[in-house]
Order: structure tokens, then C-alpha cells, then sequence
């Protein structure tokens, strides 16, 4: 095992929750060192973006099936509306004198560590020459940190279709860890695989699709987005994550990466601009920057074209949703009227098509967006506790597996006395089973951090993902990319609970070993590891907070 391989997985077991002693954080909040939830680069050039109007957007089956939107051109209305539908406020809350933002890409304690950088061509209205901006959530807006010689985009997109937008990923680990102390660096790569699948169905609604450039190291992330320097001032760090190609549909991109050399020039450009401080004081969490430092990926080529730990789902092409109550809702409204439940009704049931329809759109290949996103095989599957589905034989506790070759190997690791029964009316190509008859609501609400969310929807589940074979055929870089399809996952169920007429949330706080044990997973081994929760529902609304528009000028 190498050294960086064997701290990963001391961090992770170092920052799992369990019934008697939870992971290290702050114990308290110390309100004086909140971060800013807004990073802006002071002196660079700021360029504002479209508030998108409502009318004019496809509707939210058909253009996650893909093929049914004409790709729209390349323009400043364009890149507006897909930062608007990916990485853009979404509302405000109000309660008494106190206010705070929403997003469309979720976060978790919405504390938003990831930060949206833009690479692209000229643009006309955006800019003349290629550049390198970073993106203003709060303005909607875009600042220029680098311009670049139209030679070097068209030698760093050589092999990439035409059309093509690059868009990188951050994250500033203190956001997260100013809260949740260890256990931040796990939320923040949720929040990365949220953004990734926010991304994609924005793009999907504009007729394009995006890849994450995977091959990529992460030294050439850094010059690639101008975050190798946090360029003084006591400006919190940015960790570079990914970087998305983002190109009209019925292209084919042949490539994971991009030229290395042309990479290296970006660190010689004449960046502007200079990160605002998030916090005034701050507390060292050493096991992230050793965790950070342990998964530091470096170029990679041709890794994920064979050995997978599984392989990608052939399911049947389907035109039309298992449950089409709501096929004509549009993606725009399921987009932005995203929102966390803060907790569930405890009676609302949904029928079994719905939940199927609901588990159909997680599947890889399925709609196809947003797993598409992802070139490696699957590696995450889901534990269901089911409480509240019509026409569903029984409650109790079921197992999607997302890839076709994993089954063998999970039923093994699993207790024997689980009967592997699928479900009446479940299409033949998902892979749903029953685990085990019974009410499922105590425990699920149990290995949720005793969250009565987890129990009053109509279920929960928690993401099971191929740990150790994973890490030990890629590496230690790829434990951030389990928790980045994890939040995919999530951010396909926040969509597809809107649709139903639900709501979703995301749980970070669960018990993990103690998870593991009802499946009867050898604690011995890290075989198969829980990495999130989930649940859906009926939402109860808070009716102390008052929504306003995300922006004033709506």
C-alpha cells in the first residue's frame, strides 16, 4: 500500500461518526470567523451576465434523455444561462434582520466551498481574446483574472469537438471545515459531484453535454484556473478539483485530458486580481491538508478503459418516464425551485412507478444526464429504506445495484438471510432488490445521526460505494471521486424528488461502521464503505422564513 494510500484511509477512518463518539469539529460555532460564503478577486475586470427570462426552456424529462434540444450557439445569453441554472443563487431566506443566500448547486450546511471558473474562447459581449474568469454567484456576473493568444485555445482544444467551454471546480476546504471540522473534506467533494451534475443538466438544457477531463493532474488544474498562488493577503487556499468540457450534444469527445504543454504556459500568465479573505482566524485541521496532499492526482491516460470495478448499466432507451405525472413541468422550474426540506411530513406515500422513476434517473446510461458526466464505471450502489410506497409489497430494506457485474460480489459480502427478491413491476434492466421485510423507520432515523428526516419520508437511502478495490486499482486520487459520484447521485434525486412533487436532502451526518453492520459488512475490511445519505418526502415549510428572488432585479 503506498504512503499516500494508507492516509486516506486514515482519514477516513479517523472521520467517520459512530453511536458513541461522532468525528472532530469545532464543538461550537464560533460566529466571529464565519466565513464569507462569496470569494471575489478585488481588480479584475467584472463582467455581468443574463438574468435568464423564465419562457423559452425544454421540459425536464425530454431533455434529460438527451437528443430532444436543438444545441443552442455559443453566446453571452448562452454561457448566462447555464452558470444560472448550475451555479447561480436561487433565492434568499429571511428571518427577522438576518438573511443568506441559496444556491441551485446544493451544499452542505450551505456553505458553499466550491468555487465555478470559466475557460473559453472569444465570446462576443463577454470577451474578445480567450480568457480565464472566475464566477460571482452573487452578482451573476464573471471576472476576468487571465486573457490568453487565441494560438494557445486552439492548441489546449485541439482535440476537443468545436464549440467547447472548459469550466474547472474549487473548493475552499475552510468553508466546510469552519463548521464540520475533519469531516469537511468528505462534504466538500459532495459538493464538487453536486456542481458536476448541476452543470450537466444545465448543459443538457441548452442542447449540450458535458465530460469531466479526468486525465488531468491536479498541478495542471491549478495552472489551468490560476490557483497555485493564493497570492497573499491571507486569502484561504483553493484546492483544484476538475474541469468540465462542456460541448454541443451528438459530438464525441475523444479525449480526457488536455495538452500538457500548453497546460505549463498558464502559469505564466498575468493574472488579476486579488482572493478576498474568507475568515479573520481560522483552525488547522491537519488531517485535511494531509488528506489533501495524500489524493494531489497527477496525469493520468487510458485509466479507466478496462479493470473497472464495475461496468456501465445497459438499460433500455425509454422516451417517456415510468411515472408521467409530471412530464410537463419544465427543467428551469425543477432547477432553481430546488430546495433542502428541513424536514418531512412523516405521511406523505408516493406509488412504486414514482419511486421507480425516481431510482431510474441515478442509473448510469439511464437518461443519460447527469452520470454521464462521469467516464468511469459505477461504483456507488444504494441502500433503500423503504417507508411509505404504494402498491409496493413490503416495507423494509432494498439494494439498487448500479452496476451489473457488482451483484455477485455484494450479495457475498452481505448477510445470508437477505432474500434478493425484486420487486413487483420493476423494470427488468434495474437491478432493485429486497433485502429484508419490515418497518424501517426506527433504524433508518437511528443510522442517520437519530435525524427524524431520515425516517419520515417516504424513504431513505445511503450510497454504498466499492471502496477499496476502487482506491487500490486508480489510487489514492480517486477518494475524492467516489464522494463526487455520491453527489451526482444526490443531485439527480434533489431533480427527480422536485418532479414527483417531493422534496430531498442530503444528509452528510450519519453513523458509518453502524451502517455497515446492518448490512453485516466485515468491519474488518473496507470493502464497501456508506459515503452519504439521502432521503425524500413531503416537505413541512418553514413558515418563520420568508423567500425572496435571487436577484433584485427579477
Amino acid at each position: 500500500m503506498s504512503d499516500e494510500l494508507d492516509q486516506v484511509f486514515v482519514y477516513h477512518q479517523a472521520t467517520k461518526h459512530n453511536f458513541h463518539a461522532f468525528a472532530r469539529g469545532p464543538g461550537t460555532l464560533d460566529w466571529v470567523t464565519q466565513p464569507d460564503p462569496f470569494r471575489r478577486y478585488q481588480g479584475a475586470p467584472l463582467v455581468e451576465l443574463e438574468k435568464v427570462a423564465p419562457g423559452g426552456y425544454p421540459l425536464y424529462y425530454p431533455a434529460l434523455l438527451g437528443g430532444h434540444v436543438p444545441p443552442a450557439p455559443l453566446d453571452h445569453h448562452s454561457l448566462s444561462q447555464l452558470l444560472f441554472d448550475s451555479l447561480a443563487l436561487s433565492a434568499w431566506k429571511q428571518a427577522g434582520g438576518e438573511s443568506w443566500a441559496l444556491r441551485v448547486n446544493p451544499s452542505s450546511g450551505n456553505l458553499h466551498p466550491t468555487e465555478g471558473y470559466l475557460i473559453c474562447g472569444p465570446v462576443e459581449e463577454l470577451c474578445k481574446v480567450p480568457a480565464v474568469c472566475h464566477y460571482a454567484p452573487k452578482e451573476h456576473a464573471l471576472e476576468i483574472r487571465a486573457q490568453f493568444p487565441l494560438e494557445t485555445w486552439q492548441a489546449l482544444t485541439a482535440e476537443l469537438p468545436a464549440n467547447t467551454l472548459l469550466v474547472g471546480l474549487t473548493s475552499i476546504h475552510w468553508r466546510e471545515a469552519w463548521k464540520y471540522g475533519e469531516r469537511a473534506f468528505r462534504y466538500c467533494q459532495h459538493d464538487v459531484g453536486h456542481a458536476i451534475a448541476a452543470l450537466s443538466i444545465a448543459a443538457a438544457g441548452l442542447g449540450w453535454q458535458a465530460s469531466l477531463l479526468d486525465d488531468l493532474g491536479t498541478e495542471q488544474l491549478a495552472n489551468l484556473l490560476g490557483v497555485n498562488d493564493p497570492q497573499g493577503g491571507g486569502a484561504e487556499p483553493e484546492h483544484p478539483d476538475c474541469v468540465l468540457a462542456i460541448y454541443p450534444q451528438g459530438e464525441i469527445c475523444r479525449t480526457l485530458g488536455l495538452p500538457g504543454a500548453v497546460l505549463d504556459s498558464f502559469a505564466a500568465l498575468d493574472w488579476q486580481g486579488t482572493p478576498n479573505q474568507m475568515s479573520p482566524g481560522h483552525v488547522d485541521w491537519s488531517i485535511i491538508v494531509d488528506v489533501a496532499a495524500a489524493t494531489i492526482k497527477p496525469p493520468t491516460g487510458g485509466v479507466y478503459d478496462s479493470k473497472a470495478p464495475g461496468e456501465r448499466s445497459e438499460v433500455a432507451d425509454r422516451d417517456e418516464p415510468l411515472q408521467p405525472v409530471s412530464t410537463a413541468v419544465s427543467l428551469r422550474q425543477i432547477i432553481r425551485q430546488r430546495r433542502s426540506a428541513v424536514a418531512m411530513d412523516g405521511r406523505t406515500g408516493i406509488s412504486r412507478d414514482a419511486l421507480f422513476d425516481i431510482l431510474y434517473k441515478t442509473l448510469p446510461g439511464a437518461t443519460p444526464f447527469p452520470t454521464n458526466a462521469l467516464p468511469w464505471p459505477p461504483c456507488i450502489h444504494l441502500v433503500l429504506f423503504v417507508h411509505r410506497i404504494q402498491d409496493l409489497e413490503e416495507p423494509g430494506l432494498y439494494l439498487l445495484v448500479r452496476a451489473s457485474t457488482a451483484q455477485e460480489a455484494l450479495q457475498k459480502a452481505m448477510k445470508d438471510e437477505f432474500v434478493w427478491q425484486k420487486p413487483g413491476g420493476c423494470p427488468a434492466d434495474m437491478g432493485l432488490y429486497r433485502l429484508m421485510a419490515g418497518d424501517a423507520r426506527a433504524v433508518s432515523m437511528q443510522l442517520s445521526c437519530q435525524q427524524a428526516i431520515a425516517s419520515d419520508g417516504c424513504f431513505s437511502l445511503g450510497m454504498l460505494a466499492d471502496f477499496d478495490v476502487s482506491l487500490g486499482r486508480y489510487g489514492a486520487w480517486f477518494y475524492p471521486r467516489l464522494f463526487w459520484e455520491s453527489g451526482a447521485i444526490g443531485q439527480a434525486l434533489y431533480l427527480a424528488a422536485e418532479a414527483a412533487g417531493l422534496r430531498g436532502t442530503g444528509i452528510g451526518c450519519f453513523f458509518d461502521d453502524p451502517v455497515h453492520t446492518q448490512l453485516a459488512l466485515d468491519l474488518q475490511t473496507l470493502q464497501y464503505q456508506s459515503l452519504y445519505h439521502f432521503t425524500i418526502g413531503g416537505p413541512v415549510e418553514d413558515i418563520r422564513l420568508t423567500t425572496l428572488p435571487a436577484y433584485s432585479d427579477q
